[in-house]
């Protein structure tokens, strides 16, 4: 499995396993818990969650399916920002390590901004840390601008951005990565098929064909090719699953990603940063 470096040296695999929407139908548990153990055997081994996703349903899930695979997975979560609050993110935490079922959540994310200053925030999260509750701390939907503002905030420990990131939502990479690189901050992609919502033709139809693999693993595939971005795809069926493990394999070259790039063009002016 492709690796990713953290800002303090720790390595986390380069192609995680999101959970968004898992949990939320009691019919198909047993099949995502399956799904994601299947991910952790193949070495999907960080997981990545949020207090939001399903108002808890989905950490739940998580926590029943890190029974006896804790100590192999690199576990991410999710703070609301209005419980991001100097307390709040405390008192957030303490439900989410309930909810998954563990002592400690290896990545804390704030979910987006909200209203709570980031100096509040990040006391919130170092005092999770020194009680040896979160290992690390990051941000989630936090533009150049926000990024800016947290850094003078005494964010600097920030471990990770994650984004929406994909083929067609290329907007991050005109400022907010030529920034987070400058800062050794990786950033974590959410949505990296749009919800399997990307065309399956064009440039991505055609780079598959030539590599005999599927659309979807190409765009997996093209996402983590800097080498400093984490993918987190969903999927709840082994074959998805083993797909999106095998995307970690494949290496796409100079015309792969020139047809790529024709077909969806890099951004050439400051976006507003995307969210689902």
């Amino acid at each position: 499995m492709k690796t990713v470096t953290l800002p303090g040296g720790e390595k986390v695999p380069a192609l995680g396993q999101g959970t968004w929407y898992m949990g939320e139908q009691p019919a198909r548990k047993a099949d995502e818990i399956a799904a994601l153990r299947l991910g952790i055997d193949l070495g999907a081994t960080l997981v990545d969650t949020a207090e939001m996703y399903g108002d808890g349903q989905t950490e739940s899930l998580v926590g029943e399916a890190l029974e006896g695979f804790r100590d192999r997975v690199f576990l991410v979560s999710k703070v609301y920002p209005h419980n991001a609050s100097r307390r709040g993110v405390v008192e957030a935490c303490e439900r989410s390590l309930r909810r998954l079922r563990t002592d400690r959540i290896d990545l804390y994310l704030l979910h987006w901004r909200g209203s709570h200053p980031f100096e509040d925030t990040i006391a919130g999260f170092e005092a999770l840390q020194a009680a040896g509750k979160i290992r690390h701390w990051g941000v989630s939907n936090l533009d150049t601008d926000d990024m800016e503002e947290l850094l003078e905030a005494g964010g600097r420990a920030c471990a990770a951005n994650q984004v929406l990131y994909n083929p067609g939502r290329r907007g991050p990479e005109f400022d907010l990565f030529p920034a987070l690189r400058q800062q050794g901050i990786p950033v974590m992609a959410y949505s990296p098929i749009e919800q399997a919502r990307l065309p399956r033709g064009g440039a991505l139809g055609k780079v598959a064909a030539k590599h005999g693999v599927d659309p979807y693993q190409v765009a997996l595939a093209w996402v983590m090719r800097a080498g400093d971005v984490i993918a987190i795809p969903k999927a709840s069926r082994p074959e998805h699953v083993r797909a999106n493990v095998e995307s970690a394999a494949l290496r796409l070259d100079a015309e792969d990603l020139a047809a790529i790039d024709a077909n969806f063009p890099p951004p050439r002016r400051k976006r507003p940063l995307d969210m689902l």
